[in-house]
């Protein structure tokens, strides 16, 4: 939704990269499982520093309804390390654009 011309994120310079090595940002928007797990650490790997990993919706920070199941290995975090957590099931775009925006905003 956040690429639609309602939220428009690409005026902010958000857009798909197509290929992890493009890309600043590492999004992800579910529970980590077993037939994900490998796929996830090596883009993780792929991804150039500095890097962000976000954390996107509960199924992502803490497994959301998931949790428990056979399938699923745990939560992003146990698997790599998380900077940015935006909660919500699942969070709106203008959440997400939100804490975005905020990761552009300078520090100190």
């Amino acid at each position: 939704a956040l690429l639609n011309p309602v939220y428009d994120a690409d005026r902010f310079g958000i857009h798909i990269a197509a290929s992890p090595r493009h890309a600043d940002a590492l999004v992800v928007t579910g529970p980590v499982t077993v037939n994900m797990e490998r796929a996830l650490k090596d883009v993780y790997r792929q991804t150039p520093d500095p890097k962000i990993v976000i954390a996107l919706g509960d199924c992502a920070i803490n497994c959301g309804i998931f949790k428990g199941s056979y399938a699923v290995t745990g939560p992003v975090e146990q698997h790599i390390p998380v900077d940015v957590r935006i909660p919500g099931c699942p969070p709106r775009p203008a959440e997400i654009l939100a804490a975005l925006s905020e990761l552009r905003k300078p520090k100190g």
